[in-house]
Protein backbone atom coordinates (compact mmCIF):
# COMPACT_ATOMS: atom_id res chain seq x y z
CA UNK A 1 0.00 0.00 0.00
CA UNK A 2 1.26 3.47 -0.81
CA UNK A 3 2.03 5.77 2.10
CA UNK A 4 -0.57 8.36 1.09
CA UNK A 5 -3.38 5.79 1.06
CA UNK A 6 -2.19 4.37 4.37
CA UNK A 7 -2.29 7.83 5.96
CA UNK A 8 -5.88 8.32 4.84
CA UNK A 9 -6.76 4.92 6.27
CA UNK A 10 -5.05 5.69 9.61
CA UNK A 11 -6.98 8.93 10.00
CA UNK A 12 -10.23 6.96 10.52
CA UNK A 13 -12.49 9.95 9.94
CA UNK A 14 -10.33 12.17 12.16
CA UNK A 15 -8.90 15.51 11.14
CA UNK A 16 -5.07 15.51 10.80
CA UNK A 17 -4.74 18.01 13.66
CA UNK A 18 -6.48 15.55 16.02
CA UNK A 19 -3.95 12.76 15.46
CA UNK A 20 -1.18 12.28 18.04
CA UNK A 21 0.17 8.90 16.86
CA UNK A 22 0.67 7.59 13.35
CA UNK A 23 1.98 4.15 12.32
CA UNK A 24 2.93 3.78 8.64
CA UNK A 25 5.18 0.71 8.84
CA UNK A 26 5.67 -1.41 5.72
CA UNK A 27 4.15 1.13 3.35
CA UNK A 28 5.75 1.87 -0.02
CA UNK A 29 7.40 5.24 -0.54
CA UNK A 30 7.43 6.84 -4.01
CA UNK A 31 10.98 7.68 -5.08
CA UNK A 32 12.16 7.04 -1.53
CA UNK A 33 10.43 10.14 -0.16
CA UNK A 34 7.56 10.84 2.24
CA UNK A 35 4.17 11.47 0.62
CA UNK A 36 0.84 12.42 2.14
CA UNK A 37 2.31 13.68 5.42
CA UNK A 38 2.12 17.45 5.84
CA UNK A 39 2.14 20.30 8.35
CA UNK A 40 -1.52 19.79 9.28
CA UNK A 41 -0.44 16.96 11.63
CA UNK A 42 0.68 19.59 14.11
CA UNK A 43 -0.33 17.57 17.21
CA UNK A 44 1.60 14.47 16.17
CA UNK A 45 3.80 13.13 18.99
CA UNK A 46 4.75 9.68 17.71
CA UNK A 47 5.50 8.69 14.09
CA UNK A 48 6.60 5.26 12.92
CA UNK A 49 7.84 4.67 9.36
CA UNK A 50 9.75 1.41 9.70
CA UNK A 51 10.61 -0.54 6.55
CA UNK A 52 9.01 1.86 4.06
CA UNK A 53 11.97 2.05 1.62
CA UNK A 54 12.69 5.60 2.74
CA UNK A 55 16.01 7.06 1.56
CA UNK A 56 15.51 10.81 2.12
CA UNK A 57 14.06 13.02 4.85
CA UNK A 58 13.90 16.10 2.62
CA UNK A 59 10.08 16.11 2.48
CA UNK A 60 9.54 15.60 6.19
CA UNK A 61 6.99 18.23 7.34
CA UNK A 62 7.40 20.45 10.39
CA UNK A 63 6.24 18.46 13.41
CA UNK A 64 7.14 20.57 16.43
CA UNK A 65 5.41 18.31 18.94
CA UNK A 66 6.94 15.10 17.63
CA UNK A 67 8.86 13.29 20.39
CA UNK A 68 9.27 9.75 19.03
CA UNK A 69 10.41 8.95 15.49
CA UNK A 70 10.83 5.38 14.25
CA UNK A 71 12.81 5.08 10.97
CA UNK A 72 14.33 1.60 11.25
CA UNK A 73 15.09 -0.66 8.29
CA UNK A 74 15.21 2.00 5.60
CA UNK A 75 17.93 3.29 3.27
CA UNK A 76 18.81 6.58 4.96
CA UNK A 77 22.48 7.47 4.62
CA UNK A 78 22.54 11.18 5.49
CA UNK A 79 20.62 14.43 5.60
CA UNK A 80 19.93 14.10 9.35
CA UNK A 81 20.21 17.87 9.85
CA UNK A 82 16.58 18.08 8.66
CA UNK A 83 15.47 16.46 11.90
CA UNK A 84 16.70 19.32 14.09
CA UNK A 85 14.94 21.80 11.81
CA UNK A 86 11.59 19.99 11.42
CA UNK A 87 11.37 17.99 14.66
CA UNK A 88 13.31 20.00 17.29
CA UNK A 89 11.70 18.29 20.31
CA UNK A 90 12.60 14.68 19.52
CA UNK A 91 13.54 12.59 22.55
CA UNK A 92 13.67 9.16 20.85
CA UNK A 93 15.12 8.39 17.42
CA UNK A 94 15.49 4.93 15.90
CA UNK A 95 17.76 4.74 12.83
CA UNK A 96 18.70 1.08 13.15
CA UNK A 97 19.11 -0.90 9.94
CA UNK A 98 19.95 2.17 7.79
CA UNK A 99 23.04 3.04 5.78
CA UNK A 100 24.78 5.29 8.26
CA UNK A 101 28.52 4.69 8.13
CA UNK A 102 30.48 7.40 9.92
CA UNK A 103 30.45 9.82 12.83
CA UNK A 104 30.18 12.91 10.65
CA UNK A 105 26.69 11.81 9.58
CA UNK A 106 25.57 11.47 13.19
CA UNK A 107 27.14 14.77 14.18
CA UNK A 108 24.11 16.59 12.74
CA UNK A 109 22.08 15.23 15.65
CA UNK A 110 23.88 17.49 18.12
CA UNK A 111 21.23 20.13 17.49
CA UNK A 112 18.53 17.85 18.86
CA UNK A 113 18.95 19.17 22.39
CA UNK A 114 16.16 17.03 23.91
CA UNK A 115 17.31 13.74 22.39
CA UNK A 116 17.71 11.08 25.09
CA UNK A 117 17.66 7.79 23.21
CA UNK A 118 19.31 6.94 19.87
CA UNK A 119 19.34 3.58 18.11
CA UNK A 120 21.89 2.85 15.40
CA UNK A 121 21.86 -0.93 15.69
CA UNK A 122 22.67 -2.80 12.48
CA UNK A 123 24.17 0.31 10.88
CA UNK A 124 27.73 0.15 9.55
CA UNK A 125 28.80 2.83 12.01
CA UNK A 126 28.54 0.29 14.83
CA UNK A 127 31.64 -1.47 13.41
CA UNK A 128 33.86 1.52 14.22
CA UNK A 129 36.44 1.10 16.97
CA UNK A 130 35.23 2.62 20.25
CA UNK A 131 31.87 3.19 18.62
CA UNK A 132 29.87 3.62 21.82
CA UNK A 133 32.42 5.84 23.53
CA UNK A 134 32.63 8.03 20.44
CA UNK A 135 28.87 8.46 20.12
CA UNK A 136 28.40 9.32 23.81
CA UNK A 137 31.23 11.86 23.53
CA UNK A 138 29.80 13.35 20.32
CA UNK A 139 26.17 13.46 21.49
CA UNK A 140 26.45 14.33 25.15
CA UNK A 141 22.73 14.99 25.50
CA UNK A 142 21.75 11.35 24.97
CA UNK A 143 21.35 8.87 27.82
CA UNK A 144 20.78 5.63 25.90
CA UNK A 145 22.50 4.27 22.79
CA UNK A 146 21.10 1.11 21.21
CA UNK A 147 18.99 0.53 24.32
CA UNK A 148 21.73 0.88 26.97
CA UNK A 149 23.39 3.71 28.86
CA UNK A 150 27.13 4.20 29.34
CA UNK A 151 27.11 1.76 32.31
CA UNK A 152 25.30 -0.87 30.20
CA UNK A 153 22.02 -0.39 32.07
CA UNK A 154 19.06 -1.20 29.86
CA UNK A 155 16.66 1.59 28.96
CA UNK A 156 13.16 1.24 30.47
CA UNK A 157 10.38 0.41 28.05
CA UNK A 158 8.20 3.42 27.31
CA UNK A 159 4.98 1.48 27.89
CA UNK A 160 6.29 0.25 31.26
CA UNK A 161 7.01 3.79 32.34
CA UNK A 162 3.47 4.86 31.42
CA UNK A 163 2.00 1.90 33.30
CA UNK A 164 4.09 2.73 36.36
CA UNK A 165 2.94 6.33 36.27
CA UNK A 166 -0.69 5.26 35.97
CA UNK A 167 -0.23 2.74 38.76
CA UNK A 168 1.23 5.38 41.08
CA UNK A 169 -1.66 7.72 40.37
CA UNK A 170 -4.19 4.94 41.03
CA UNK A 171 -2.48 4.04 44.30
CA UNK A 172 -2.55 7.65 45.42
CA UNK A 173 -6.25 7.90 44.52
CA UNK A 174 -7.04 4.73 46.46
CA UNK A 175 -5.12 5.97 49.48
CA UNK A 176 -6.96 9.27 49.35
CA UNK A 177 -10.33 7.50 49.10
CA UNK A 178 -9.76 4.68 51.60
CA UNK A 179 -7.42 6.30 54.09
CA UNK A 180 -8.71 8.12 57.19
CA UNK A 181 -8.39 11.90 57.32
CA UNK A 182 -5.25 13.33 58.80
CA UNK A 183 -5.30 13.28 62.61
CA UNK A 184 -8.24 10.87 62.72
CA UNK A 185 -6.25 8.00 64.24
CA UNK A 186 -4.81 10.24 66.95
CA UNK A 187 -8.28 11.52 67.89
CA UNK A 188 -9.62 7.96 67.99
CA UNK A 189 -6.78 6.87 70.29
CA UNK A 190 -7.42 9.83 72.59
CA UNK A 191 -11.14 8.97 72.74
CA UNK A 192 -10.32 5.35 73.59
CA UNK A 193 -7.99 6.44 76.39
CA UNK A 194 -10.65 8.78 77.82
CA UNK A 195 -13.25 5.97 77.72
CA UNK A 196 -10.86 3.63 79.54
CA UNK A 197 -10.19 6.24 82.23
CA UNK A 198 -13.92 6.81 82.72
CA UNK A 199 -14.51 3.06 82.99
CA UNK A 200 -11.70 2.78 85.55
CA UNK A 201 -13.15 5.63 87.63
CA UNK A 202 -16.64 4.17 87.47
CA UNK A 203 -15.30 0.76 88.41
CA UNK A 204 -13.39 2.27 91.32
CA UNK A 205 -16.45 4.11 92.60
CA UNK A 206 -18.53 1.00 92.20
CA UNK A 207 -15.95 -1.04 94.10
CA UNK A 208 -15.90 1.44 96.97
CA UNK A 209 -19.69 1.48 97.08
CA UNK A 210 -19.84 -2.30 97.15
CA UNK A 211 -17.25 -2.36 99.90
CA UNK A 212 -19.27 0.10 102.00
CA UNK A 213 -22.46 -1.87 101.46
CA UNK A 214 -20.69 -5.06 102.38
CA UNK A 215 -19.32 -3.61 105.63
CA UNK A 216 -22.71 -2.20 106.56
CA UNK A 217 -24.32 -5.56 105.96
CA UNK A 218 -21.77 -7.38 108.10
CA UNK A 219 -22.12 -4.90 110.95
CA UNK A 220 -25.90 -5.20 110.76
CA UNK A 221 -25.65 -8.98 110.96
CA UNK A 222 -23.37 -8.78 113.98
CA UNK A 223 -25.80 -6.45 115.77
CA UNK A 224 -28.71 -8.77 114.96
CA UNK A 225 -26.76 -11.74 116.29
CA UNK A 226 -26.11 -9.88 119.54
CA UNK A 227 -29.80 -9.02 119.89
CA UNK A 228 -30.74 -12.64 119.28
CA UNK A 229 -28.26 -13.73 121.96
CA UNK A 230 -29.72 -11.25 124.44
CA UNK A 231 -33.23 -12.47 123.70
CA UNK A 232 -32.11 -16.05 124.24
CA UNK A 233 -30.52 -15.21 127.58
CA UNK A 234 -33.65 -13.40 128.80
CA UNK A 235 -35.86 -16.30 127.79
CA UNK A 236 -33.59 -18.71 129.65
CA UNK A 237 -33.66 -16.61 132.81
CA UNK A 238 -37.47 -16.40 132.73
CA UNK A 239 -37.78 -20.19 132.40
CA UNK A 240 -35.39 -20.68 135.32
CA UNK A 241 -37.39 -18.29 137.48
CA UNK A 242 -40.62 -20.06 136.58
CA UNK A 243 -39.12 -23.42 137.50
CA UNK A 244 -37.83 -22.00 140.77
CA UNK A 245 -41.27 -20.55 141.65
CA UNK A 246 -42.88 -23.89 140.79
CA UNK A 247 -40.51 -25.67 143.15
CA UNK A 248 -41.26 -23.15 145.88
CA UNK A 249 -45.02 -23.64 145.39
CA UNK A 250 -44.70 -27.40 145.68
CA UNK A 251 -42.59 -26.97 148.84
CA UNK A 252 -45.17 -24.71 150.43
CA UNK A 253 -47.90 -27.20 149.56
CA UNK A 254 -45.98 -30.03 151.17
CA UNK A 255 -45.38 -27.96 154.24
CA UNK A 256 -49.12 -27.22 154.51
CA UNK A 257 -49.97 -30.88 154.16
CA UNK A 258 -47.52 -31.74 156.88
CA UNK A 259 -49.05 -29.16 159.19
CA UNK A 260 -52.56 -30.59 158.58
CA UNK A 261 -51.47 -34.07 159.45
CA UNK A 262 -50.05 -32.87 162.71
Amino acid sequence: MEMKKRINLELRNKAPEEVTELVLDNCRCVNGEIEGLNDTFKELESLSMADVELSSLARLPSLNKLRKLELSNNSISGGLEVLAEKCPNLTYLNLSGNKIKDLSTVEALQNLKNLKSLDLFNCEITNLEDYRESIFELLQQITYLDGFDQEDNEAPDASDEEDDDDGDEDDEDEEDEAGPPEGYEEEEEDDDEEDEEEDDEAGSELGEGEEEVGLSYLMKEEIQDEDDDDDYVEEGEEEAEEEEEGLRGEKRKRDADDDGED
